[in-house]
């Protein structure tokens, strides 16, 4: 069994040929979707990268792991303490060492993402590991060729597991100026008229149009393509043409990689996994180039699997975490899920013959990096929850219809209250099922409100008034102080 895992970072599924966007970003992505099964509905349940990762590589959610945020207490995985054995719960359950010990591969990760956040777990079961030395500022042309070397080496033996790290999609976009722009005369996505760009640009928090670096306009001399603000259509170009063709310039490295395994004879039986960590909000709640919300852009993620003997050319429809791959894998491995994972097998939507639109009945999806927010995803409704916001005055609850408005573009809280309480019992159901299932009384959440609020808030906000009033959003002081006063004592 040879598997190639590619984990692009910040990639939206819906910026990739196959999920149907109207650029041509990803034609060697898609050919494997053709081959393959492509899953519309697939989330991360912890946002943003570190925790999105702890929960794929240990099968559990963050209100277990302890991982929610990125910074403080709920940056590490919580210790076992007293229930801990000779080797931690990792040796038996972590995606890379679980299929080492119990698949019998040869795992091999080439990433700096470890080094990124100290987050030594993530690599631990790995056999060879190939940090590529940048913390996530690599380009692609640093990391082709390492996995390329070993793929001369090593593609020909049996029974391996290959994961390559990509990270162009990544903030700054930074696709090499020799790469050009090929989307320069390509439409713009249509929802994005000038009319919500203008109501952008009056907007406040981090990362909206006049804060593309978080909580400033000065762009970086040394990533043209990633701009500081967006205060018209042109802004906006620059910012979607980054982005894009920081995938399209990754996809053609993905080519690359594929070229050398056609090379060596293994690409025909080669189970291939292709996903992210979490999407980029472009627009939808007013942000751009940031993955800061627990909501649609941000956590919904791509996945397409190509297995042997598996399905081609099929879209599931069956609601999925990103946690929900390991008992996949077992499944499909023939071997048994650990009880630790939270996940549910999506085999069957892989395996002809068995449910294609197997799932979860609902999905809840986190985020306490950037805002402190749990949504609920069931049908076409997403109920939000915020606990605090960020700084971009977020109310309490928002709902969307995302048949409809996908963009979340129209909250309907309001005039849908019995959606809203029927989310708000979603969301109590799944909490109380999360606290009967853990060794421990405290929800991480909560952690991070009680040490100050999320990592990439803390501290800013004195700074960030003085400048709203400097660009003629003074109007947002008042309200942001009432509502984080602790901020300024």
């Amino acid at each position: 069994m040879r598997i190639l895992f590619l984990d692009l970072d910040t990639l939206r599924a819906d910026h990739l040929g196959c999920y149907g966007y109207h650029r041509n970003t990803s034609p060697n992505i898609d050919l494997v979707a053709a081959d393959g099964v492509r899953f519309d509905n697939y989330y991360c349940p912890d946002a943003p990268c570190l925790p999105s990762r702890a929960a794929l590589i240990t099968g559990r959610f963050g209100i277990h792991t302890g991982v929610v945020g990125h910074g403080g207490t709920t940056a590490d995985l919580r210790l076992e303490g007293p229930r801990r054995g000779f080797h931690s719960f990792l040796n038996h359950q972590q995606l890379f060492y679980w299929l080492a010990k119990q698949a019998g591969l040869r795992t091999v990760s080439v990433s700096p993402f470890a080094e990124r956040h100290s987050a030594w777990w993530f690599t631990a079961g790995c056999v060879e590991t190939y940090n590529t030395g940048r913390g996530g500022m690599e380009s692609a042309e640093e990391v082709t060729p390492v996995a390329l070397d070993w793929i001369e080496r090593n593609a020909t033996q049996d029974n391996w597991l290959l994961h390559i790290n990509y990270w162009d999609p990544h903030t700054p976009y930074r696709a090499p100026a020799d790469f050009g722009n090929p989307f320069q005369n390509d439409p713009l996505p249509g929802w994005l008229t000038p009319e919500v760009v203008a109501e952008h640009v009056k907007a406040v928090g981090p990362h909206t149009a006049r804060e593309i670096q978080m909580y400033h306009s000065n762009p970086d001399p040394k990533y043209p393509r990633h701009p500081g603000e967006i205060l018209d259509m042109d802004g906006l170009r620059r910012m979607i043409d980054g982005y894009d063709c920081g995938i399209a310039y990754m996809d053609g490295h993905i080519g690359r990689i594929f070229k050398a395994l056609e090379k060596k004879g293994v690409m025909d039986d080669l189970a291939i996994i292709i996903t992210s960590d979490h999407g980029e909000n472009q627009g939808e709640l007013a942000i751009y180039g940031e993955h800061a919300t627990a909501d649609h852009g941000t956590c919904r993620i791509p996945m397409i699997v190509r297995w042997p003997g598996g399905r081609k050319r099929y879209a599931g429809q069956g609601l999925h975490y990103n946690l929900d791959l390991l008992p996949t894998l077992a499944e499909l491995l023939g071997k048994p899920a650990m009880p630790g994972w939270d996940g549910k097998s999506y085999a069957a939507a892989i395996r002809p013959g068995g449910d294609p639109d197997c799932g979860h009945e609902n999905l809840v999806i986190s985020q306490c990096a950037h805002v402190c927010q749990r949504s609920v995803r069931w049908g076409d409704w997403l109920y939000m929850r915020t606990y605090h916001d960020g700084y971009h005055l977020f109310p309490d609850e928002m709902l969307f219809n995302l048949k409809d408005d996908p963009h979340e573009q129209h909250n309907l809280a309001t005039e849908r209250r019995d959606l809203c309480l029927e989310g708000v019992y979603r969301l109590n159901q799944w909490h109380d099922d999360m606290m009967k299932t853990m060794p421990y009384d405290v929800d991480p959440l909560w952690t991070v409100i009680r040490e100050g609020g999320p990592f990439h808030t803390k501290g800013f906000l004195p700074a960030y008034v003085k400048r709203l009033e400097a660009t003629g959003r003074g109007w947002a002081v008042e309200e942001l102080k009432k509502r984080h006063p602790y901020e300024f004592k």
